[in-house]
């Protein structure tokens, strides 16, 4: 699998986009190849047909399982976790939700740097978190 998602990682990257994730599931008892991708703006349909168009044309030549199955290109999502180094230090700038044991925190992701994150709270005061501290952070929709 580790193959499989540097390759397709390359794909993606050459399309100018982020390989967010990669999947190989059991779903309703079909296998499903599942290809999760982001860029700077947003995914729409067309992002998602282009991607799925290439990595189809690698797979018919270089397949690597031996059952059927379903390859799906998705956006990583509104609110995706932030799970990477990278995907972070282009969050920066965006609306994000941050947890801690002790509390839970929205606003602006203003720095990432060192293992801390900075958040600008809606009233405009800044917090500083340590990243060994944080349970989870994910981009936000601010209402």
């Amino acid at each position: 699998m580790d193959k499989l998602r540097h390759n397709i990682e390359q794909i993606v990257t050459e399309l100018g986009y982020y390989l967010y994730d990669l999947e190989y599931v059991k779903e309703n008892g079909e296998f499903v190849l599942r290809v999760m991708i982001e860029n700077d703006t947003t995914i729409d349909i067309d992002d998602c047909v282009k991607v799925s168009h290439k990595i189809g044309e690698f797979l018919d030549i270089d397949d690597p399982f031996t059952e059927a199955y379903n390859l799906e290109v998705t956006s990583s999502g509104a609110e995706r976790e932030l799970r990477t180094v990278d995907q972070c230090k282009r969050a920066v700038g965006h609306y994000v939700h941050l947890e801690t044991h002790e509390q839970k925190v929205d606003g602006e992701l203003v720095s990432y740097k060192d293992g801390f994150f900075e958040i600008k709270h809606n009233n405009k005061r800044v917090s500083k978190f340590n990243e060994m501290d944080v349970n989870l952070i994910r981009l936000a929709i601010k209402f």
